[in-house]
């Protein structure tokens, strides 16, 4: 299958690259600087180059696909207005890749994150939460979905807070970043709070699986760990950094605070069943190891 790829030289991105192509697949990847070009063409892809602001370069780079992966994002969390603008650029992009492929029966893979269910686990059938600092994501997905009605074989990969690999990535790689800052591996409450987690190179592989065989409109969980408690995430990183590890105010984290201060543990059961996904990687807490003073 030729696929296209936004975002397919982050952490996340350059690990789905590496299992399409392993897998047989060629991939083209949009990439908007010399650099992002450079990387793409040294893990084996072509390059489309342009951003997610270029509308036309999207669609075309759909239009030649016989399948498409969108992974990319701005990620500004400076301000509410910065992560505001990136979600809406987001929204435009999602909706020129879904548009070109409306009447082809083609793969349209996008990502969210998993919801957030009081009391419980969440599952694949609970629904994308509207509100919050990142609800106009959902909204994209959620119209990205309903292209099903329109001939798009589109589904989604709900990520987990954290996607990591060798220590970095996701919100524990924000937690290492802010404690390097501040001098102190801090977490919002009591740090009761559980966070999901996923290794790169898992996420990576059910992304594929996605592209090759979900069925139009549904939804994924990539979650190998369902829940690991932020103060033990902290306390890893926090010896790994030698910093001390303490509560510090939610609003010390920015527009992220409120998502960082929830308890959000998420299932990935249907998911394993279903398109037969497995985790096999190093969990959070074991790969936080990784993390180098």
């Amino acid at each position: 299958m030729r696929v296209f790829i936004t975002g397919g030289t982050g952490l996340i991105g350059s690990a789905v690259v590496a299992e399409l192509l392993d897998a047989g697949h060629s991939v083209t990847a949009l990439a908007r600087s010399d650099a992002s070009a450079a990387r793409a063409e040294a893990a084996g892809a072509d390059v489309l180059r342009g951003g997610l602001t270029d509308l036309d370069v999207l669609r075309t780079g759909a239009d030649r696909a016989d399948g498409v992966i969108h992974l990319a994002f701005n990620h500004d969390f400076s301000s509410p207005e910065a992560l505001a603008r990136a979600i809406a650029e987001e929204g435009a992009a999602l909706a020129a890749l879904g548009d070109a492929l409306i009447g082809t029966d083609r793969p349209l893979v996008t990502v969210s994150g998993t919801p957030h269910v009081p009391g419980r686990a969440s599952t694949e059938e609970d629904p994308l939460p509207l509100d919050g600092p990142v609800g106009g994501r959902s909204t994209s997905v959620n119209r990205a979905l309903a292209l099903a009605a329109q001939g798009v074989r589109s589904s989604a990969v709900r990520l987990p807070r954290t996607v990591h690999n060798q220590g970095q990535g996701g919100f524990a790689g924000l937690l290492t970043d802010i404690a390097r800052r501040t001098g102190v591996a801090g977490y919002p409450g009591d740090g009761a709070q559980r966070w999901p987690a996923v290794h790169a190179l898992d996420a990576a592989r059910l992304f594929r699986l996605a592209l090759e065989k979900a069925p139009a409109g549904t939804a994924w969980h990539a979650v190998a760990d369902e829940g690991d408690a932020v103060r033990d995430i902290a306390a890893v990183i926090g010896r790994r950094l030698g910093l001390p590890v303490q509560p510090v105010p939610q609003d010390g984290f920015g527009p992220l605070g409120p998502i960082f201060a929830t308890d959000q543990p998420a299932s990935s059961s249907h998911t394993r069943s279903a398109l037969g996904w497995e985790p096999t990687q190093p969990s959070l807490l074991d790969d936080l190891e990784n993390i180098g003073a």
